[in-house]
């Protein structure tokens, strides 16, 4: 399989849906310096909005958890993919995980413009080892934030 695949914990926790509520969570998440690899956000119920968080380092927003009383579950674990955009990639990988008996419980794709695209995907936590196994992920780097423990909490958009 011509893509990279990491490991990632994710967290999720459930804020007022109202104009406004989401943008004060990501900017206590940004005035803390917690970056993100990833966010959702969607309604479960007509005035309530579940973010899920999927922090470049779980300690930094574990510590901001604590330091501001937020009630956040997980850690969970999702995979992120990333791969050269080429016809029929998400197939192969679903088809993979298909003949394994995994379900993809939930996932989301972008194609990032330079070729490539960046795939996240849920699996039952049962199934999630296996998944592992059957995708071939690097068992001695399992987690994203494994790769990047040098980076700085503060980054500068360049362009």
């Amino acid at each position: 399989m011509s893509a990279r695949i990491y490991s990632v914990e994710y967290y999720y926790t459930t804020i007022e849906d109202r104009p406004g509520s989401g943008y004060k969570f990501l900017s206590m998440l940004a005035a803390e310096e917690v970056n993100l690899l990833a966010f959702n956000a969607f309604p479960i119920a007509e005035n309530e909005t579940q973010l899920i968080i999927y922090p470049l380092n779980s300690t930094w927003l574990a510590a901001v958890a604590h330091r501001r009383g937020l009630k956040l579950a997980g850690p969970h674990h999702a995979l992120i993919i990333h791969g050269d955009d080429e016809l029929g990639a998400l197939a192969r990988i679903h088809h993979k995980l298909s003949d394994a008996g995994i379900n993809v419980a939930s996932s989301n794709g972008l194609i990032n413009g330079r070729g490539g695209y960046q795939y996240l995907i849920h699996v039952h936590p049962n199934d999630y080892e296996e998944a592992l196994r059957v995708l071939e992920v690097d068992q001695q780097v399992t987690k994203w934030s494994d790769l990047r423990l040098d980076i700085h909490r503060n980054f500068e958009a360049k362009g």
